[in-house]
């Protein structure tokens, strides 16, 4: 018996560390929002916080362990009625008093948790994409799942990311982020620039081309005609964010295949933790590579997995500072569709709240080596059965079992 409760004691301290914690980072919060709520002058941020999506902000700053406490606190003080008995019973006081503080504990982070959301919509601020979709034909969407095409540039701040004077502004990176229909992963898979394939109404062409000629529009019409798969959402941003993104952060760790040296900045095989400059040269960096784009998409793909790592973080999750900052940083160097508004983002963070760090799956559209046109350009071949295989299992659904068949 005397180990039984020893055990019981010790789960008790734990809870109670676990609910301390909590309400310390809703303390954080409710300072923050707050300060939202004083800059905003006549804004209620308690009333622009739609209520049905507080948990969005709530999960963010959860521990499995401390969330299903609050969850059982909740149910057991709702159903035993709190009458005073004759006979004490210590065991039972101190079940009902721990549960009694957990729904406290609760009630305030749900309070906090709408004001934070209110927050962190007026720190989104991203630009609105006019008209990126195409007109005409286009695929049917695939049933449950979302695909998002991530368009990476330097269009909006003209710079010239590779020092080879290119004209005009120029998608240098392209990912589809795929949400299947169970919601239990998040695919990105990378499409390297070079790749050569059918541009709608310009014939055969670097992919990266397509932005210059017809911008999103005619990116998101030559990805769909590549895949034959819808894009549901775009997201267009610009090179510069990913150095705010990381900043806010606090930084991001980063695993490197190889060593390497790139605009000032050395790499060491392994683990590295780069501040936004090095993070920017971590990502632009092809020349350095004797497989040129095809590492640099994988450190694209690693960059991508460190900021993951980074928001899912202890640090970051009772942070609710940290939070707010990354959304301003990103939000500062991003447009959306119109389509992707907060309401909808905030729906597809609560339906991945089960996803972890070791969900994300990254990957690079097939190849078949190199090539060169008429006209003297070094491409990537795209391998078309592979990407048939691709396109048809994005459309049901069934994504982890093609990467089972196709290893990368």
């Amino acid at each position: 018996m005397s180990e039984r409760r020893a055990a019981r004691q010790a789960a008790e301290r734990a809870e109670a560390a676990d609910a301390a914690e909590l309400a310390e980072a809703a303390a954080q919060a409710a300072s923050i929002a707050a300060a939202d709520a004083g800059a905003d002058a006549g804004t209620d941020a308690g009333t622009d916080a739609p209520a049905p999506r507080a948990p969005r902000s709530g999960s963010s700053a959860r521990r499995p362990h401390s969330s299903g406490s609050s969850r059982s606190g909740s149910r057991g003080s709702n159903g035993r009625k709190r009458r005073r008995r004759r006979r004490k019973r210590p065991f039972l006081v101190a079940v009902l008093g721990t549960a009694g503080s957990l729904v406290a504990v609760a009630t305030v982070l749900a309070v906090v948790a709408g004001l934070f959301i209110a927050g962190l919509v007026r720190s989104f601020d991203a630009d609105v994409l006019a008209d990126p979709f195409p007109t005409g034909a286009r695929p049917a969407p695939t049933e449950g799942a979302q695909n998002i095409l991530l368009i990476g540039s330097d269009s909006r701040q003209g710079a010239d990311p590779d020092g080879d004077r290119a004209a005009g502004g120029r998608s240098d990176t392209l990912m589809l982020a795929h949400v299947p229909a169970d919601k239990r992963a998040v695919y990105l898979m990378s499409i390297m620039r070079d790749s050569w394939v059918e541009v709608p109404g310009h014939g055969t062409a670097k992919i990266n081309a397509a932005y210059s000629w017809g911008g999103v529009p005619l990116t998101v019409q030559t990805v769909e005609r590549l895949l034959d798969v819808r894009i549901d959402h775009v997201a267009e941003i610009d090179f510069a964010g990913f150095s705010g993104m990381t900043d806010a952060l606090g930084g991001v760790t980063v695993q490197s295949r190889t060593a390497f040296s790139a605009r000032g900045h050395e790499f060491t095989a392994g683990a590295n933790h780069l501040d936004g400059d090095a993070a920017l040269a971590f990502v632009r960096e092809r020349y350095a590579f004797a497989d040129a784009d095809h590492t640099r998409v994988r450190n694209q793909q690693a960059f991508m997995r460190g900021i993951v790592d980074g928001l899912l973080s202890r640090d970051t999750l009772t942070n609710p500072g940290r939070v707010q900052d990354f959304v301003r940083a990103t939000s500062e160097y991003l447009s959306v569709d119109a389509g992707l508004t907060v309401g909808t983002m905030v729906d597809l963070g609560w339906s991945l709240r089960d996803v972890r760090p070791s969900d994300l799956r990254t990957f690079t559209m097939p190849t078949a080596g190199g090539g060169t046109s008429a006209d003297g350009q070094s491409y990537v071949a795209v391998n078309t059965i592979a990407v048939q295989s691709l396109s048809q299992a994005l459309r049901s659904n069934d994504v982890a079992g093609w990467l089972a068949d196709n290893p990368q």
